[in-house]
């Protein structure tokens, strides 16, 4: 299906060039990364900056493909591509070969693929799709259940290899939602409950619950404007409180305060939700939805990392927030990360001259830690310049999505600037010791087809629906 207007004058240029540049210096430290004191080619195939030339020159190729088809094809055929991916996942847990303790790639000759990053693009469109078809209204409740399948499905099925990596990035399309209208305080409850997970690790959760308990209060206060009822129910809280508190001690029963504190905060909640439904007084039953929801989710928080995440998972979040310090073992690749950067100095070492780079004291130098190689071989100019060309890439996206006059490639548009964005963000964050390491690459720049390939099908795929800028297409 090929469009019969003249498009390639609508190209947005300085999209395609960035892409470029960034691939070339990626290939560059990908070489750099891998290259053996012994004289090779850089046509050697057998090494990984010559797989990534094929790779590359493969992408090109795509990109090419993707932008040579009619922009409606995509619309027509989104959920057909969905249903694909949804099958392709799951068959990957059947057949697929399972490397470094994940069943995410399938196997062909000398080369792997990775499905979950093609279901990324796929399920962008499948949402675009969604959110433009006729009648949907994202505040209207069986409309944010069909959005939130739609989001949710793959990377459920993708934590099931397990791949936590890949599976938080979903759940970035948030952003989306949030650009089309979602509301505000649900994006506020979120963040909240981001900072609640990691205070519950930091914290003791007896604290964290008076906490809560008090701000509460203080809440309940500012929307009753009645100090007595708000005494009232303070002391009722602290009285039950004592009075378990009084059991536990000479019972000797040994309840924790956590528990002690939930006794006596949830009858109580009980209560007031009971009376608020009542007297119709349901802005004070959200504060204390708000509030159970809260201490939920605190005890969510020991199932998710006792139950969820993998021992070395659960490691590497607690050496990030300091909460352990183990450098030969699970802290090593952050901290041979942070010296290789550090050494790097402000013009770097030189390229192919990085001490920590040619000696590999860095496992995954090429794919999750290759900014590690930038850091070190071009220092703080080499790490800049990266930094700003992701960033212009990422303010030239929402540019191109601001002033589409069609809601899907709006909405496409953005689905791809909050991957993107997660990328970036995470990786980077990850090789200089402020995020856990969850192992997700760095877009363009990382050695891997699949990754290539799906951030080229994200862009080409926009950059296609946004040379038919002028067409209303849905």
């Amino acid at each position: 299906m090929v469009q019969r207007n003249n498009i390639y004058a609508n190209i947005d240029w300085i999209s395609i060039l960035i892409w470029l540049v960034v691939m070339a210096f990626g290939w560059m430290n990908i070489y750099s990364a891998n290259i053996m004191e012994a004289d090779t080619g850089v046509f050697d195939f057998s090494q990984r900056f010559g797989k990534q030339i094929i790779w590359i020159g493969a992408g090109i190729l795509f990109a090419v493909l993707l932008f040579i088809l009619d922009a409606k094809f995509y619309i027509y055929f989104s959920y057909f591509f969905y249903a694909i991916l949804i099958l392709v996942l799951i068959g990957v847990l059947v057949f697929g070969k399972e490397i470094h303790g994940a069943k995410s790639w399938f196997v062909i000759g000398g080369f792997q693929l990775q499905p979950s990053e093609f279901a990324k693009p796929v399920t962008a469109l499948a949402l675009a799709n969604l959110m433009t078809s006729h009648n949907y209204n994202i505040r209207k409740f069986t409309h944010l259940i069909q959005t939130g399948l739609i989001i949710l499905f793959p990377p459920l099925l993708i934590l099931l290899q397990p791949d936590l990596g890949s599976t938080i990035v979903y759940f970035a399309l948030i952003f989306v939602l949030f650009r089309e209208g979602f509301s505000a305080n649900i994006m506020l409850m979120l963040a909240a409950l981001g900072l609640l997970f990691f205070a519950t690790l930091l914290l003791d959760k007896a604290l964290i619950l008076l906490i809560l308990v008090v701000v509460s209060l203080m809440i309940y206060l500012f929307a009753v404007r009645s100090l007595k009822k708000t005494v009232i129910n303070a002391a009722w809280t602290a009285g039950v409180f004592g009075i378990l508190f009084g059991i536990n001690y000479f019972t000797e029963t040994n309840f924790s305060l956590f528990n002690l504190g939930l006794a006596a905060v949830i009858p109580i909640s009980i209560v007031l939700a009971v009376k608020g439904f009542i007297t119709r007084e349901y802005g004070h039953m959200k504060i204390l939805a708000g509030t159970v929801i809260a201490i939920v989710f605190i005890i969510s928080v020991n199932y998710v990392m006792n139950d969820i995440l993998k021992p070395h998972q659960q490691h590497r979040i607690y050496v990030t927030l300091g909460i352990e310090d183990d450098p030969q073992g699970v802290g090593y690749n952050v901290n041979q990360s942070k010296i290789a950067i550090g050494s790097g100095g402000f013009s770097g070492k030189g390229y192919l001259n990085g001490t920590q780079t040619k000696l590999h004291f860095v496992p995954e130098q090429s794919t999750d830690f290759i900014f590690c190689t930038v850091g070190e071989e071009w220092g703080f100019l080499g790490t800049t310049f990266i930094i700003l060309l992701y960033l212009g890439l990422l303010l030239r996206m929402i540019m191109l999505a601001e002033r589409q006059r069609s809601s899907f490639s709006r909405i496409f548009g953005y689905g791809f600037i909050s991957i993107l964005f997660t990328h970036f963000l995470i990786n980077i964050g990850m090789t200089i010791g402020l995020l856990p390491v969850i192992g997700i690459p760095l877009p363009f720049f990382s050695y891997g087809g699949s990754s290539l390939w799906a951030f080229t099908m994200f862009l080409f795929i926009f950059l296609r629906l946004d040379a038919n800028r002028l067409e209303l297409l849905r």
